[in-house]
């Protein structure tokens, strides 16, 4: 084995390179001021009082949470029933399905993002359609609901894979103990298949928010700058005003935000396991 270690090597470099190096710089970036010739830079945390002290900022960031859990809802109201019924299926069913649903998957998301943009404009398919049953006048392009729409169809997949992970995985000797205590399918479902599939369901839950919540394209492309959250702040700093100090401390709270929600998730995950043994 010891030999074999040595092949993570490359991977240790490059994870230092490309994921560790990059992640101090930007946290270097986020606690020094611009000096001038004989002072080059000055140490400060001015950059984070900014943020937190600015309600247009904070306000920002509560309509990023907001969007991020009203897209997990949907994802998880959708992908909860996909997921059942693709468990409940026969494996070559499975297989089929499960490749349907990743297929998009495949395609750019930036592609598929411009895609919506055909489909919810004027003229497109969903105005034609609705048109058809008389809502002539209903704006969808430039809305939170077209916002919604995107982040829904983008990070679908990912709560629908976790969750029949967790149902594929239950022991089925399981629900047929409980068919025999005389348990109906709706108190199997609540009292068994439902609490074995929380670990699906908050991998699923995760998968989704972190991404919603620090979305930029998304809403730049769906929202036409109307819906301006915490990643298009992030951009904006870096790409338009140029101001990468305050841009990299955001950067870092956001980094700090998520790091938060996964370790509350993994100490639910572990409660949910307690449980189960």
């Amino acid at each position: 084995m010891k030999k074999f270690s040595k092949l993570a090597y490359p991977y240790i470099i490059w994870a230092l390179l490309m994921l560790l190096l990059p992640m101090l710089l930007i946290g270097f970036y986020s606690i020094i001021r611009p000096g001038n010739d004989i002072v080059p830079f000055t140490m400060t945390l001015e950059y984070y009082k900014k943020f937190f002290t600015d309600k247009d900022f904070l306000l920002v960031l509560y309509r990023s949470i907001v969007i991020a859990v009203k897209t997990t809802i949907i994802c998880l109201l959708i992908g909860y029933p996909v997921a059942y019924f693709i468990s409940r299926c026969k494996e070559k069913v499975q297989n089929i399905l499960i490749l349907c649903i990743t297929l998009p998957t495949w395609i750019n998301m930036l592609v598929r993002t411009y895609a919506w943009i055909g489909i919810l404009s004027k003229g497109g398919l969903v105005s034609t359609i609705l048109a058809f049953f008389g809502f002539e006048d209903v704006e969808l392009l430039y809305t939170e609901a077209a916002v919604l729409i995107g982040m829904v169809y983008n990070f679908l997949p990912f709560m629908i894979l976790q969750i029949n992970t967790s149902l594929s995985k239950m022991d089925k000797s399981l629900l047929e103990a409980s068919s025999d205590l005389g348990a109906d399918k709706k108190q199997t479902f609540i009292r068994v298949v439902f609490p074995l599939s929380l670990p699906g369901v908050v991998s699923g839950i995760t998968l989704v928010f972190l991404p919603a919540v620090s979305s930029f394209f998304i809403p730049k492309l769906l929202g036409g700058g109307e819906f301006f959250l915490i990643g298009n702040v992030i951009e904006n700093q870096f790409i338009t005003v140029g101001e990468w100090n305050f841009g990299s401390a955001i950067a870092i709270i956001m980094a700090f935000l998520m790091m938060f929600l996964m370790m509350l998730v993994r100490k639910l995950e572990n409660r949910t396991a307690q449980k189960e043994d």
